[in-house]
């Protein structure tokens, strides 16, 4: 199975965790035939590595200076947010949601969380539960799904990030309901997820994916290969896929 894929809509910059300027992306991303790229550093609350509120002026300004000079190409400001409590809270402040083109959503561990509960709730149960098992693992697979889908809900969410990668979570649940709000699924290049089975899963329940690279050098925008495998493998139609020139959803 084939896919031409158009778009990656999953880079970092050195805005955040990314070595390359913001410029440079859209370069590699042009030399690579993409048609449109989406610029999505890590949430504000990300510890050591998240975007600085005061850069989001001077970030949107870059951005509008290059697509006057790139007409060949579209570029999306976007934010990688982080998933911050159990009650579906991202680390986006309310009146910042709207200066985003896209916002992509996934959970990582170095995360300011929301509160001291919710930094037990979320991020300490995740992590101790691998060592010293503290509630049961039904439940807290099911707790971190509704966490996920609480988001979806609240927020305009375009893409659910590398899911399953780093904490656990009811696939065939977080699908059914991406499918009601109309979010992604990404199959992510440097991650690996979702997972073969994973993907699987989620197409029996009507899910859309997106390839991304998540690169965080511009020598890796568009690199995508390791996501093409794994949609291979799980034998995703081309017109489930957002990036690719066939998608018809």
């Amino acid at each position: 199975m084939e896919y031409r894929l158009i778009a990656d809509y999953h880079t970092h910059t050195c805005y955040s965790h990314g070595k390359g300027t913001i410029e440079q992306n859209v370069i590699a991303a042009r030399r690579r035939g993409l048609k449109r790229i989406a610029i999505t550093d890590h949430g504000f609350n990300h510890i050591g590595i998240g975007m600085r509120l005061d850069d989001l002026d001077r970030m949107r300004r870059e951005i509008d200076t290059l697509r006057g000079k790139y007409d060949d190409i579209e570029i999306l400001f976007g934010v990688e947010a982080n998933l911050i409590s159990m009650e579906g809270d991202i680390d986006i402040p309310e009146e910042y949601i709207g200066a985003f083109d896209i916002i992509l959503m996934g959970f990582h561990k170095a995360v300011m969380p929301y509160s001291l509960k919710e930094g037990w709730r979320l991020f300490l149960k995740n992590a101790l539960y691998s060592v010293v098992p503290l509630c049961d693992a039904d439940k807290l697979r099911h707790d971190n799904t509704m966490a996920m889908i609480r988001a979806m809900e609240r927020y305009p969410i375009h893409t659910i990030t590398h899911p399953g990668a780093k904490i656990d979570i009811d696939t065939r649940l977080l699908a059914k309901h991406a499918v009601k709000h109309k979010v992604f699924l990404e199959i992510n290049s440097s991650h690996g997820f979702m997972t073969e089975e994973y993907v699987k899963i989620a197409m029996e329940e009507g899910a859309c994916f997106v390839i991304n690279s998540d690169a965080h050098t511009p020598e890796n925008v568009g690199d995508m290969a390791r996501g093409i495998m794994i949609a291979q493998r799980a034998g995703v139609p081309p017109d489930r896929i957002l990036n690719s020139q066939d998608f018809l959803y």
